[in-house]
């Protein structure tokens, strides 16, 4: 009897024990859900990432429990400057100083927003409503797109095209850009052709919430849906990163020899597509004159992109230290083209970027950069090396959608781009965050269990002195939830 008081007394909760912030799942899910609309998306970004600035200053001064560990704080840091620092280093002396500096000065903006990415995956709460939540934005997403093969068009882009017509009076993409769209363009529309690498990209997502529901059937059904959507709407670098997303997560779950399978029922599927579809017969068809002896037959299968690499090498040759300026590439470019004067395969005007991870961060950030790249990889590699299976586990698919999206063997998008840098940065800090979660709240000792806790309220606070029966048995260790 003397021990019943102090089992039922409900202690006060730690002042310093890591309390979360339940809005930060929903804060980035809604940065995700508006990239159909960047200009919205970025404002978002940049809200959260204010918040999450007088959030964590707030819970400093306040002398509570960090948001975040200071392992996932650290690592998340370290990532993020891995990637800003070689932009402040190559604007020193870039082809355009003032317009480098000012991109280096607003791209700060990244750092608290990916603190905030980092607190939303810091508990199993916000593991589960982000990792959960990215997946049925990509599998309502890929839905859409299926609708699309079927019907000819996009019902979420209808929907924002409306709605933006009705609010400015003007479509989401002109006539020209619908005109040129080689690919299904899905709820990113025919002038945003970005929708199978992003799907390829966050695919390990979905592929894992179906894996937790339906197990090897739900990887089956999801891997086909996503794959079908991916080659109709992705460029060949999609291709490749969803391949490499199936055989990293295909092995661990159904074997090798069942996924050879899966990869000769999609090497099946492609070839069926090659003769119902003209889009994808193109790509087959451009993608098959690497095997001519000419150079001029592999610069058409990579679409002009040896010509670039050439100019990008060029770039990194004659600014070999810092490069010629984050996003400096396409002012660089007519003085390394290799061709000049002569029509590029892409059209008109200069290319834009490097096309390819290593040489983008080399032409542009020179070999600073790609040095600090290497560092933050490196880092990376660490952390995933010395943390725990269940860490490790838990941090699997946010690891492999980072994996496979800055794999250096394949075309890339521009990764000191809004959109893209956002995207990779977001991904970055998935990673860190879970795998470096915060650990769960011990339990206070002499605290009952939440559900022992709730009965005893409910029944007042008498009944237990009333009826001794009625209190349950505590044992000695609470596990912790």
């Amino acid at each position: 009897m003397t021990n019943s008081t102090t089992l039922l007394a409900t202690a006060a909760p730690d002042p310093r024990a890591p309390a979360g912030w339940r809005w930060a799942p929903h804060w980035v899910l809604a940065f995700v859900v508006l990239w159909p609309a960047p200009g919205y998306a970025e404002g978002v970004m940049v809200l959260g990432a204010f918040a999450a600035l007088v959030k964590l200053l707030l819970a400093r001064f306040r002398g509570s429990g960090a948001l975040l560990s200071a392992p996932a704080w650290a690592l998340t840091s370290v990532l993020f400057f891995a990637y800003w620092l070689p932009q402040l280093v190559s604007a020193v002396d870039a082809v355009d100083v003032g317009r480098a500096l000012r991109e280096s000065a607003v791209d700060l903006r990244y750092l608290p927003f990916l603190w905030l990415v980092a607190i939303a995956v810091a508990d199993e709460r916000g593991r589960r409503i982000t990792f959960g939540g990215l997946a049925v934005v990509m599998a309502v997403w890929t839905l859409d797109a299926l609708a699309e093969i079927v019907v000819g068009a996009s019902p979420l882009f209808w929907g924002l095209d409306a709605a933006k017509q009705a609010i400015s009076g003007r479509p989401m993409c002109d006539l020209a850009a619908v005109a040129q769209a080689d690919r299904l363009g899905g709820v990113l529309g025919p002038c945003n052709l970005k929708l199978g690498v992003v799907l390829a990209s966050l695919s390990p997502f979905v592929l894992h919430a179906a894996v937790q529901r339906w197990q090897v059937a739900g990887w089956i059904l999801a891997a086909t849906a996503v794959g079908l959507v991916v080659l109709f709407a992705g460029s060949r670098a999609s291709w490749l990163t969803f391949a490499l997303v199936l055989v990293l997560s295909g092995w661990r779950l159904i074997g090798w020899r069942r996924l050879l399978g899966v990869l000769a029922f999609g090497a099946l599927t492609l070839a069926l597509l090659n003769v119902a579809s003209p889009e994808i017969r193109q790509r087959i068809d451009r993608t098959t004159q690497v095997l001519s002896a000419d150079d001029s037959g592999v610069d058409i299968a990579l679409s002009g992109r040896t010509r670039i690499w050439q100019a990008a090498i060029c770039m990194a040759r004659e600014n070999p230290v810092n490069g010629v300026g984050a996003r400096g590439f396409r002012e660089a470019f007519p003085a390394c083209d290799p061709q000049p004067g002569v029509v590029a395969a892409w059209g008109d005007g200069p290319a834009l970027h490097a096309h390819q991870v290593v040489l983008e961060v080399l032409s542009e950030t020179g070999i600073i950069g790609l040095l600090l790249w290497l560092a933050g990889a490196a880092l990376a590699w660490r952390a995933w090396r010395f943390a725990d299976t269940a860490s490790r586990e838990r941090a699997r698919p946010a690891m492999l959608a980072l994996l496979v999206t800055v794999f250096p063997l394949n075309t890339h998008l521009a990764f000191y781009s809004t959109f893209w840098g956002g995207v990779v940065l977001l991904l970055a800090a998935l990673y860190a965050g879970t795998l470096l979660a915060r650990p769960a709240q011990a339990p206070i000792a002499g605290a009952l269990p939440d559900n022992v806790d709730a009965a005893a309220s409910s029944a007042g606070p008498g009944s237990a002195a009333r009826d001794p029966a009625a209190v349950p048995t505590v044992p000695d260790t609470i596990a912790p939830r």
